[in-house]
């Protein structure tokens, strides 16, 4: 009797218990339940059978599967679902270019298809494949450019329902029933993405626009140092009524000499005023990233010059005391107390600047 011999290609299809998700595709629901299919469906990078997962991230969500094989999101390092990276939760474009890392991923059908057996071999000699896609030792600027740039909490909004095609028409009849939703499609550059395009981190809108952002240097509000030499305060949002002043004194006095804290309860922000600018520059280096204080999520900034000119002492003449002013006279504390012997010339000579509360005798 003659023997058939096995598919050499057909036993190197993947055959797996559980896929790689990261948490905003895994969702909310700690009861999950998720069907499994194997070798349902061909990854959609390297074209290969692999085994299909399928569930329901939350109540109101849509329903989602995996996309490519484990061995693609090995190589990557990215979640199977949204192809987004398992550790910073980015795109790869946005990834790779903080890092410096070149994308060498062959782009052939038979060069994937021997790159992918190869991989296998490699993650299967490893204890544990995940992450060791020969990234190596990633630098500490690109790091810290990363974990500014990242989610800090799962964004389950990616799990919603997807737009109702019938009301972008102007006829859906289902109103409120209607599991779709019921909005307006984006447009512009957003609107078309390619799935390849975000496996490989080339032309990748979403990327782009992280990249463009404020957090990123781009633009928007101040996130990189000013040329201004004059400015040595930094601008802190997303205060709560559990942040007091002496909160951010005591966690920003440590980088420098404080002149003052003022915080604008009513627009949820704070200015933390340097004496030095080598102070500023420190604290915004080491919490430019964001900070966790009394259990609010903070945003730090720099702040912007005021404008200066005879058009603004015009105005100020004219209009009364600009924000300015309000801002200095703010920055300046409450009037000594009548009677008081000497007069505080500088900022060392008074401890609680410095964030402390023990007054010296």
């Amino acid at each position: 009797m003659a023997q058939i011999k096995a598919d050499p290609n057909k036993v190197s299809w993947e055959e797996s218990a559980f896929p790689i998700l990261c948490e905003t595709c895994l969702g909310d629901n700690p009861y999950l339940r998720m069907t499994k299919q194997s070798q349902a469906k061909a990854c959609k990078v390297c074209e290969r059978p692999f085994t299909v997962f399928r569930w329901c991230p939350g109540v109101g969500m849509r329903f989602k599967k995996t996309e490519i094989c484990q061995t693609c999101s090995k190589v990557k390092n990215v979640c199977q679902t949204c192809l987004l990276d398992l550790e910073f939760g980015l795109p790869v474009q946005v990834r790779d270019t903080a890092l410096g890392l070149e994308d060498n991923a062959p782009r052939s059908e038979v060069n994937k298809e021997f790159f992918a057996q190869n991989m296998d071999a490699h993650f299967q000699s490893t204890e544990n494949g995940l992450g060791s896609g020969g990234f190596g030792k990633a630098e500490s600027a690109g790091r810290e450019m990363l974990k500014k740039l990242q989610r800090t909490e799962p964004y389950y909004k990616r799990n919603r329902q997807h737009i109702c095609s019938f009301f972008v028409k102007g006829n859906c009849t289902r109103g409120a029933e209607c599991p779709y939703r019921h909005e307006m499609p984006l447009e512009g550059e957003l609107k078309n993405q390619n799935l390849k395009d975000r496996y490989y981190g080339t032309n990748d809108p979403v990327a782009r626009k992280i990249l463009a952002g404020p957090k990123a240097g781009g633009g928007g509000r101040q996130f990189t140092p000013p040329d201004d030499k004059t400015i040595t305060s930094l601008f802190i949002t997303g205060l709560t009524d559990a942040v007091q002043e002496k909160d951010l004194k005591g966690f920003f006095y440590v980088f420098g000499e404080l002149k003052s804290v003022v915080i604008a309860r009513k627009n949820n922000c704070a200015f933390v005023n340097f004496a030095t600018r080598a102070g500023a520059e420190l604290a915004f280096e080491k919490a430019g990233g964001g900070i966790n204080l009394e259990g609010a999520a903070l945003r730090v900034s720099w702040a912007k010059s005021r404008p200066v000119g005879a058009k603004s002492e015009q105005q100020k003449a004219a209009v009364g005391p600009t924000p300015g002013a309000v801002m200095d006279a703010l920055q300046a504390g409450p009037p000594p107390p009548p009677g008081s012997s000497s007069k505080i010339a500088y900022p060392s000579q008074d401890p609680t600047y410095q964030g402390s509360t023990t007054k010296y005798r």
